[in-house]
């Protein structure tokens, strides 16, 4: 992913006022936050932001956090935020660190388009190897819920496999979201120019 420097992205950043700075203070306590007891999904590189932006207000009785490490890409999503919007709130961090910030509190992660780093010595940088779903264990604050998207055929049967290890069973599976007759798919913006491009998107739930 090329990544485009927005100039003025540190007032952007900070003048938000859903970007939750001190994210790591929040571990355990993102209820508050929110100033509600509803569930809380989470985002995990939610790039740009179309898909945890238009998840908060199709479903207002959700709480959506989206968490993206580019300052410029996250500025990029601030700036698509044209109205108050209560039960959505952006973090900058690594995706590493997620345990640090989240603590028996989340309902849903969603998983889209993630790098698939390729070569076998990063496979512990993709998302869904066993160290992060080892991460992911004290995260959920009961049923663990886990869902993905992606172009990329070797990173998906890489999670299958992942998520079958670490004994999660497959809730819903496609290997062709876009022809599956499914209605209302909420889009990420490399999901929309890969389905231009008329590339298979593989899906899939996964629950524990």
């Amino acid at each position: 992913m090329r990544l485009r420097n927005v100039k003025n992205k540190e007032s952007i950043l900070e003048s938000c006022p859903i970007l939750v700075h001190d994210a790591p203070l929040q571990r355990g306590k993102w209820h508050t936050i929110f100033d509600n007891q509803n569930p809380i999904y989470v985002e995990i590189g939610m790039g740009k932001g179309d898909f945890i932006i238009g998840n908060a207000l199709k479903y207002p009785n959700i709480n959506f956090i989206g968490i993206e490490k580019y300052d410029s890409v996250l500025a990029r999503a601030i700036e698509k935020v044209k109205e108050d919007i209560p039960n959505l709130r952006f973090v900058r961090m690594n995706a590493m660190d997620i345990d640090q910030v989240f603590d028996k509190e989340i309902d849903r992660i969603y998983l889209n388009f993630s790098d698939p780093w390729p070569k076998d010595r990063h496979e512990r940088r993709r998302l869904t190897s066993n160290v992060f779903l080892q991460k992911y264990e004290n995260l959920f604050i009961n049923n663990k819920e886990i869902h993905q998207k992606t172009d990329n055929r070797q990173l998906f049967e890489y999670s299958i496999m992942s998520y079958v290890n670490n004994d999660y069973k497959i809730s819903d599976i496609s290997l062709d979201l876009h022809n599956s007759n499914r209605e209302d798919i909420i889009m990420s913006e490399y999901e929309k120019k890969f389905v231009k491009k008329n590339n298979i998107i593989y899906y899939i739930v996964v629950k524990k």
